[in-house]
């Protein structure tokens, strides 16, 4: 049934290591299955499908996880995403901030000797960060299920890397 396949699939994530809080139902669906050829149609079963989100924080468990959805009965996987967590990204935004304003110093002191001149206090301070959204890795397969074992080979998903960017303004005065 599919609540024991939800069951099961559910079992096999939090054995992966996957905790419970990181395993979300994000739709249970039921559609009613007709026979189009008789008229008027008639209801001859019903389609179940549930929905799951699930958050894996270890990249290396990503490839075991699709295959581990697709043994356990999963046949439809798709819109991968990657996110930065909240923790990594106002470290790396701080230290990219820090080195912004450094470059914009030096730049300034550079321009300002060139030009004849002599910075004085800083009159405005300006950011512009690039906002950084996951993106998503559309799966274009659906995995289909079959009578017996499926043997799946694991994929190569990868997240590759996000760049953050910031970009700041600062003006002084010229004395």
């Amino acid at each position: 049934s599919v609540n024991q396949k939800s069951k099961n699939l559910v079992a096999a994530f939090k054995k992966l290591g996957i905790e419970e809080k990181d395993i979300k139902t994000t739709g249970y669906n039921v559609y009613p299955e007709y026979d189009y050829r008789e008229t008027p149609q008639k209801v001859i079963g019903y389609r179940i499908s549930t929905t799951y989100s699930i958050k894996i924080k270890d990249f290396n468990k990503i490839n075991d996880t699709v295959v581990i959805a697709t043994n356990t009965g999963a046949n439809i996987i798709g819109n991968v995403s990657f996110e930065v967590n909240d923790d990594t990204k106002n470290k790396v935004l701080t230290e990219a901030r820090e080195e912004a304003v450094q470059k914009a110093k030096e730049k300034a002191k550079s321009l300002s000797s060139a030009a004849g001149v002599t910075l004085g206090k800083i009159i405005n301070v300006t950011e512009d960060s690039s906002p950084i959204r996951p993106y998503p890795l559309a799966m274009d397969k659906a995995v289909g299920l079959g009578a017996g074992e499926i043997n799946v080979t694991p994929p190569e998903i990868t997240p590759g890397e996000t760049e953050f960017t910031v970009t700041v303004s600062i003006s002084w005065e010229i004395r």
